[in-house]
């Protein structure tokens, strides 16, 4: 499993948000969410954009390539 399905499980459990609102809020089907959870597909630029946007973290952490969560000013 890849570090973003991973992050993105974690924030999704420690935020107690269900799958369906937050493919809503993102503007993806619920399946294709699951999809990102499962690492069956990767997400677009947008998307990964909107993802970090609604959980208020950095790109970077939610990719893997940084262990700093904060979004920086």
């Amino acid at each position: 499993m890849s570090a973003f399905s991973e992050r993105l499980i974690k924030l999704q459990t420690e935020k107690k948000i269900l799958k369906k609102d937050i493919a809503a809020a993102i503007g993806v089907t619920y399946r294709h969410y699951q999809r990102y959870e499962n690492d069956q597909t990767e997400p677009t630029l947008n998307v990964l954009i909107a993802l970090a946007a609604y959980y208020n973290v950095s790109l970077d952490w939610l990719c893997g390539l940084s262990d700093t969560r904060e979004r920086q000013p």
